[in-house]
């Protein structure tokens, strides 16, 4: 089943969509209804992982770094004293 909704898009945006539309011999309603698809699967793995998190500090399975030991092994990124990423406890 399937459920009409509306979205605000500016010209140039809907411009750009009716271009690609008849291009590809769709409707506008098909491109972005497969551009929501695409970007719901794309981003689904994020709430996934924060979910899983959660579940693992709820049973006490959760592991850390310490915060200022990322801070530093992020900062050495891309530079001469790059180091290996900090140990979970």
């Amino acid at each position: 089943m399937s459920q009409t909704v509306s979205v605000r898009l500016e010209d140039n945006i809907l411009k750009q969509l009716d271009m690609m539309a008849k291009a590809a011999d769709r409707s506008r309603a098909w491109l972005l209804a497969q551009a929501v698809k695409q970007y719901v699967e794309h981003e689904a793995w994020q709430v996934e992982a924060i979910q899983r998190a959660l579940d693992k500090l709820e049973c006490g399975k959760g592991r850390f770094a310490e915060h200022d030991e990322v801070v530093q092994w992020l900062a050495g990124w891309g530079s001469d004293s790059e180091k290996e990423p900090p140990q979970c406890v």
